[in-house]
């Protein structure tokens, strides 16, 4: 009996290892694609193709991006304290920023209203590439609600995941998670004329995280769903 539960410790502890080493993390996907990407990136660029260019933004998030798992890499809290983003234990919409972005006039409005029906089920985190400083002066703008986190590129810590996450994916970009950080979606900011009328650029960021919002909302039911499968066969 002894012998026989110590086999079946044994085997459910191999069986989760094995599933904690079969993801692939967000840093060694886009690692692996990112020369190519790149290089086409800035010929359509180049040409002004922009189409082309869309066109290979969501192909690296359709195909590399999407279904990885998030690095746990150490970002700061406001107060200058180190935290990890696996820290937020349930499903997250992250989106990366930095303090000399100008916001369209309705984005942080949107997410704010966004942030308080949600904010029981989701973690809403903005992460800046900034310094303490700057990142405090523009926090102001974001509710409560929402968690403001900051990298430092001066520390020099996090050099890999400045790459993926900055350099290749730009910012704003937003990134909705499950509660074990699989990127579900990927979304770029949206972009329109900076003196847009209130109204309408409200309406678009608020349609924008809706949708994101929603397909995270189901993804986690039908999630939720499996499990209760798994455990009433």
């Amino acid at each position: 009996m002894g012998r026989n539960l110590l086999y079946l410790l044994f085997l459910f502890s191999f069986l989760a290892q094995s599933q904690v080493e079969q993801r692939t993390y967000l840093s060694e996907a886009i690692g692996k694609n990112i020369k190519k990407y790149t290089k086409n990136s800035e010929k359509a660029y180049y040409n002004q193709d922009f189409k082309r260019a869309d066109f290979l933004f969501d192909s690296l998030i359709k195909h590399v991006v999407t279904g990885s798992y998030l690095d746990n890499f150490k970002v700061r809290k406001l107060s200058g304290r180190k935290t990890q983003l696996h820290k937020f234990e349930k499903p997250m919409f992250l989106m990366t920023y930095a303090s000399w972005c100008t916001p369209g006039s309705g984005e942080i409005p949107a997410l704010n209203e966004i942030a308080e029906e949600n904010k029981n089920t989701i973690d809403f985190v903005i992460l800046f590439w900034d310094s303490k400083e700057n990142v405090r002066k523009v926090a102001k703008a974001y509710s409560k609600n929402i968690n403001i986190i900051y990298i430092d590129e001066r520390e020099n810590t996090n050099n890999h995941i400045i790459e993926v996450m900055k350099h290749s994916l730009g910012f704003p970009t937003s990134f909705f998670m499950d509660k074990n950080k699989r990127i579900v979606d990927v979304r770029r900011g949206i972009l329109h004329p900076y003196n847009e009328k209130y109204e309408i650029s409200y309406q678009l960021n608020l349609n924008s995280f809706l949708n994101g919002i929603t397909l995270l909302k189901n993804f986690n039911i039908e999630d939720n769903q499996q499990l209760v499968v798994k455990e009433n066969p």
